[in-house]
C-alpha cells in the first residue's frame, strides 16, 4: 500500500481535528438561594456555590444572585444590566426569582404577579437578544411539612407565574420548586433539616444564639440542589450538558 506524503498526512490531521470549543459564561441571577455567601454567614450556602465545579475549563460561572432580591430589586440596583453589559453569543443566563417578590410586607422587593411575569420577561427577551440563552427556575422551595409529614408548597403562586412565562416564551425551563420538594420529601421531615441553616445555640460561633431557618441551605443542602439542578439541565438535552468536567481515569 503507497504511503501517503507527509504534507498529506499535516493537511488531513488538521481537517479532522475538531475545533476547540468557544468559552462561555453562566450568569446566574437570583437571590439568596442561589448566592455566594461572606464567610461570616457560613455554614449559608447558595446553591450557586457548588454548582460552579461542574464544569470543564470552557465554562466560567457567574454568579450576580444577591440576597434578598427580587427581579424588582435586580433591576433597580443594576444587577440586571451588569449582567447584560456582559452576556455574549452562546452564554446562558440562569433566572430564578420569587422568594422576596412574593413577599408582601417588604415594599421595596414585592413584585405584583403583573410586575413579577412582566420582568421575567424582560429577562427572558433581553437575554435573547445579546445571543444568549435565558433558563428559567420556579423558586426553590423552602421545608414546610404537614402534620402527616408531607412536604407541602411554599411557592404556590409566583412558581405558576414563572410557568406561565416559560410556556409563552418557549423557553428552557426547570421546575425547581417541584424538584427541591421532592427531595426533601424523600429525606423526610427529620433529616430534611440537614439540608437548611439549622443550629442549636452554641453550635457554631457565626450563629451564638441558634438559627431556626428553613429556607437558607447548609453546605450540604446547596451541594444537593446544586446537584439536582445539573440532572435537569441534562434532561434538558443542551450543548451546555457537553461541557460538564469529567475528571481524568487514573491509572
Amino acid at each position: 500500500m503507497k504511503k501517503l506524503p507527509f504534507f498529506s498526512v499535516l493537511v488531513m490531521a488538521i481537517v479532522f481535528t475538531l475545533p476547540e470549543k468557544k468559552k462561555i459564561k453562566i450568569f446566574m441571577a437570583g437571590d439568596s438561594t442561589m448566592s455566594i455567601k461572606d464567610t461570616k454567614a457560613y455554614p449559608e450556602t447558595g446553591w450557586g456555590m457548588p454548582f460552579v465545579y461542574f464544569w470543564d475549563s470552557t465554562v466560567s460561572v457567574v454568579n450576580r444572585a444577591k440576597n434578598g432580591r427580587s427581579t424588582k430589586t435586580f433591576i433597580s440596583e443594576g444587577l440586571w444590566k451588569s449582567i447584560m453589559d456582559e452576556a455574549r453569543e452562546g452564554d446562558y443566563v440562569f433566572i430564578q426569582f420569587g422568594h422576596n417578590d412574593e413577599a408582601k410586607e417588604k415594599g421595596e422587593r414585592y413584585a405584583t404577579p403583573d410586575t413579577f411575569r412582566m420582568n421575567l420577561t424582560r429577562f427572558v427577551k433581553e437575554s435573547r437578544e445579546k445571543g444568549a440563552t435565558p433558563v428559567l427556575f420556579t423558586p426553590v422551595s423552602r421545608r414546610k411539612f404537614d402534620t402527616t409529614g408531607t412536604a407541602i408548597e411554599t411557592h404556590k403562586e409566583y412558581s405558576a407565574y414563572v410557568k406561565e412565562v416559560a410556556a409563552k416564551e418557549n423557553v428552557l425551563f426547570i421546575d425547581l420548586d417541584t424538584k427541591s420538594r421532592e427531595l426533601y420529601q424523600q429525606m423526610g421531615k427529620g433529616d430534611s433539616k440537614l439540608l437548611f441553616l439549622q443550629l442549636k445555640p452554641g453550635e457554631h460561633p457565626n450563629y451564638p444564639d441558634g438559627k431556626d431557618d428553613n429556607t437558607h441551605f447548609t453546605e450540604l443542602g446547596a451541594r444537593l440542589i446544586a446537584q439536582l439542578v445539573l440532572k435537569e439541565l441534562r434532561e434538558l438535552k443542551i450543548e451546555l450538558t457537553e461541557r460538564v468536567f469529567i475528571p481524568p481515569v487514573k491509572k
